[in-house]
C-alpha cells in the first residue's frame, strides 16, 4: 500500500471527511466525517475509521481535511448535494 506525500501529513487523531457509498443502496453517497488511526493490523500504517470498520488510508481514498473541501468536491463529482 502507498501513501502519497498529502497523506503523510496527517497524525492519528486528525478529523477527515470522507465519501461513503451506502453498502445497500450503491447509487446514494454521502459526505461523512472519520478519524485517522493508526491501523490496528500494521502499526506503522494509517487507517480511517469509520462506522466501527478500520479503511487502510491509501491514494486510492478520497480524504479531504474540511466539510467544505469535501462539499465542493462531492458536487463537482457526484453533481448533487
Amino acid at each position: 500500500m502507498e501513501i502519497s506525500q498529502e497523506y503523510a501529513s496527517y497524525n492519528p487523531g486528525d478529523v477527515v471527511y470522507v465519501f461513503y457509498r451506502n453498502p445497500h443502496i450503491q447509487n446514494v453517497a454521502n459526505i461523512q466525517e472519520a478519524a485517522v488511526v493508526k491501523n490496528p493490523e500494521n502499526p506503522n500504517e494509517l487507517a480511517i475509521f469509520l462506522y466501527e470498520t478500520y479503511y487502510p488510508l491509501t491514494n486510492e481514498m478520497a480524504v479531504y481535511q474540511s466539510e467544505a473541501d469535501a462539499m465542493q468536491a462531492f458536487e463537482q463529482y457526484f453533481g448533487y448535494e
